[in-house]
């Protein structure tokens, strides 16, 4: 991923982030890595355990940023949820994925547009 890519990904996390604690969610860790790949944000909404993909775009010009969420990159993040709630030892906690979509340019956000429960646990 180029720098400037890797630049407005990480600006759009930060974002969100920011967005999720203003609704009234407690972001529990960012980028959290296993051997499995990585999520971006892990946050509880009261009892759940959220699992966010952020994905960010400076535009719709290659269509909506939530559709970069293929089923093959959720059988990805199911997996390292799947991961997280086991060495966390919350397995039996609620969990949902939700993806983040923010639009615009450093300093300049267009819309951010969360879609909640956008898939299910991936069956791999």
């Amino acid at each position: 991923m180029s720098g400037r890519r890797q630049k407005l990904g990480f600006w759009g996390e930060s974002i969100a982030a920011d967005y999720l604690k203003k609704n009234g969610f407690v972001v529990v860790t960012r980028n959290y890595r296993c051997h499995h790949g990585e999520i971006d944000i892990i946050a509880r909404e009261q009892a759940t355990l959220v699992f966010i993909e952020v994905k960010t775009r400076t535009s719709c010009s290659y269509g909506s940023a939530a559709s970069a969420v293929t089923p093959t990159k959720q059988k990805q993040i199911s997996r390292v949820a799947e991961h997280f709630l086991m060495v966390s030892a919350r397995s039996n906690c609620e969990a949902r994925f939700d993806v983040i979509e923010v639009y615009g340019k450093q300093h300049s956000v267009t819309s951010i547009n969360h879609i909640v429960s956008a898939f299910d646990l991936a069956s791999y």
